[in-house]
């Protein structure tokens, strides 16, 4: 059914629409945990509206970094639904703000569309220290050239680069988004916050670069924070010891990110091989990734 058509039911009103209200809104019970809180809002008031007033009765309580959906009482069925779409307040109802406490096994559908690529810190300072760097670089290059053809946006970060210097020139920075320099381990600093913001319908980001236990680790649970789907690619990320990089991939993995390779990304961001960047993407992978002791320490 269209939302439209559905019938937005009304609470009993025991004292008529405005009792309690002031004039020119419409007395709402926002209910929350175990919470009741009558309040109020213009008439013709909606989701954005809803969201706000939730946080001015609860916003110590709720818990910004979790998903939540907003319900209205159903006299019809006895019962909260889920807020129809484009509904506007227009009689004394009452609503509730739910969390979703359930989580959905993540599919790990990749598409051009909604895809965001992440380098992380694969800088000249890191190379004596990071164990098999030169293989992840090949890979990584292997990914931005990938994203180039498929015209996905690339955002590179660079640890402190004053000090640790400038991503490696192997790495081809042409037609990137951004490059930027931060001192936090994790990539989602303001001004990528900013830039993901711009980019409609981002649903996923494919994650690599250094190290896989600090910066991608971190970057990787602050992205699934805020509801993003996140695909880390083994073989283009490393650290000093491959027991930090284990232990990571082995955590992360638990967590619902997809641990995954940069061919299995690049074929899946194609799809069929009737894609008109399919051959590209085959020339690209015609070399299998290096096999180096990345390997068995995934």
């Amino acid at each position: 059914m269209a939302a439209a058509e559905l019938a937005v039911p009304a609470l009993p009103n025991s004292g008529g629409a405005g009792a309690g209200a002031p004039s020119g809104t419409v007395p709402v019970l926002f209910c929350f945990s175990v919470f009741a809180r009558p309040s109020s809002v213009p008439h013709g008031a909606g989701y954005e509206l809803l969201i706000q007033k939730f946080l001015s009765l609860y916003g110590d309580q709720i818990d910004m970094h979790r998903k939540f959906v907003v319900q209205l009482f159903a006299e019809e069925w006895g019962q909260y639904v889920d807020l129809p779409k484009g509904f506007a307040v227009s009689e004394r109802c009452k609503v509730r703000l739910v969390p979703l406490q359930i989580q959905l096994t993540t599919l790990g559908n990749l598409t051009p569309s909604s895809t965001v690529f992440f380098c992380c810190d694969m800088q000249e300072r890191f190379r004596p220290a990071i164990k098999y760097f030169g293989d992840i670089i090949s890979v990584g290059q292997r990914l931005l050239q990938g994203a180039r053809m498929l015209g996905i946006p690339v955002i590179v970060t660079e640890q402190y680069p004053k000090g640790l210097g400038s991503t490696v020139q192997e790495i081809d920075l042409t037609g990137v988004k951004l490059v930027l320099p931060k001192t936090r381990f994790s990539m989602v600093i303001p001004e990528v916050e900013a830039a993901l913001a711009e980019i409609p319908g981002v649903r996923s980001v494919v994650l690599f670069g250094v190290e896989t236990h600090v910066c991608i680790q971190q970057t990787a649970l602050e992205l699934v924070g805020r509801g993003i789907e996140v695909h880390i690619v083994a073989d283009a990320t490393s650290s000093r010891s491959m027991m930090d990089r284990m232990f990571a991939l082995e955590r992360l993995a638990r967590t619902g990110i997809i641990v995954t390779t940069s061919e299995a990304v690049l074929l899946q961001l194609v799809a069929d091989k009737d894609h008109p960047k399919f051959k590209e993407i085959q020339n690209l992978i015609k070399a299998s990734a290096p096999e180096s002791g990345l390997l068995s320490k995934v």
